[in-house]
């Protein structure tokens, strides 16, 4: 296809042509990688509009059934929803391994709604690498709300934090102390918490839970001076308080464009993934070096045989990098 088809196609909303895009700009092929920095270019222009949320919660939390709800929740307002299920990627194949789509069977059927769940390849142990890119095609496609869902704990939070402009971490009851303490650094970074599953005979412990969370939170150092994040109940499977974080999101959002905070989280967002890109191409330039590729299996063999050390390899393989530019220099 050409660009000017990607482009009109995209910006016409086509679902087709919208998931050849994400597969051309998770492309590694050089010429793939080109054209698809030019379409990336071209539909910016069209991009920046939609709600950009985050959500994370430790394994069992229920992600999957609550975007579902939560999306459905939103498209029954008239909204777009675009997913971005990030799964975590095989270790032999690279591909994806969960399968979002089978997880979210009525959200994959609205026509108002778009499902890709797409291999982490490693990067961060959860983040696909090239997610950003992801979320604006989808914007430019006509999507007003992109969720982006992280595979559970570790740095991928980090990662996908600063792509959004609303975090949301989900939490359960009786999940237990070792198992909630993995997200004790994550509270910092979230927006709002929401303990699902709070129906039924659970619905008193998770009350329990949300005073004790919001008193902890408290202490904490807000994500801005104008937004200390709330606690929530909320049940996927009934419904309940879906509305209310819904609500909490849009008044973030109403709060971040009063006070001009808005045009700067954008900014800060191009920033971050200026830098995420260039740390990117600094290790594809790295391992594609010519002497690094002849130095590297075995420098790999002698740190994992413990006959050299993690710091010298490194270093070693470093400075044949700094050799080849002094050596260019010299010529």
């Amino acid at each position: 296809m050409e660009l000017k088809d990607y482009k009109e196609g995209i910006l016409q909303g086509n679902r087709l042509i919208l998931s050849k895009a994400i597969t051309l700009i998770e492309s590694r092929h050089p010429d793939h990688r080109e054209k698809a920095q030019a379409l990336i270019e071209a539909l910016l222009p069209h991009t920046g509009e939609a709600v950009r949320l985050g959500i994370t919660g430790v394994p069992g939390v229920g992600k999957s059934t609550f975007i579902e709800s939560f999306g459905m929740h939103l498209i029954e307002q008239g909204r777009r929803v675009a997913v971005l299920a990030v799964d975590p990627s095989s270790q032999r194949s690279g591909g994806s391994i969960l399968g979002d789509k089978t997880r979210m069977e009525r959200l994959s059927a609205a026509p108002e709604a778009f499902i890709r769940p797409s291999p982490s390849g490693g990067t961060l142990g959860g983040v696909a690498r090239m997610t950003r890119e992801t979320m604006l095609l989808c914007e430019a496609a006509g999507f007003d709300v992109v969720i982006v869902e992280t595979v559970g704990v570790g740095q991928s939070e980090a990662a996908v934090a600063a792509m959004v402009d609303f975090f949301l971490l989900l939490m359960i009851t009786g999940a237990g102390d070792a198992l909630q303490g993995i997200k004790k650094g994550i509270l910092e970074m979230a927006h709002a918490v929401a303990i699902n599953k709070a129906d039924g005979e659970n619905a008193p412990r998770a009350e329990k839970m949300r005073q004790e969370l919001e008193s902890a939170l408290q202490l904490m150092l807000p994500t801005s001076a104008d937004w200390t994040p709330p606690v929530l109940t909320c049940s996927a499977a009934t419904g309940n308080g879906l509305d209310d974080i819904w609500a909490l999101i849009r008044t973030h959002r109403e709060k971040l464009r009063a006070g001009g905070e808005m045009e700067r989280l954008r900014r800060d967002q191009a920033l971050h993934w200026m830098w995420s890109l260039i740390d990117e191409g600094l290790k594809e330039r790295f391992v594609r070096h010519p002497e690094v590729r002849r130095q590297l299996p075995q420098m790999t063999a002698a740190v994992r045989e413990g006959r050299t050390a993690a710091t010298h390899a490194a270093r070693q393989l470093l400075f044949m990098l700094d050799k080849d530019r002094g050596d260019k220099k010299g010529m």
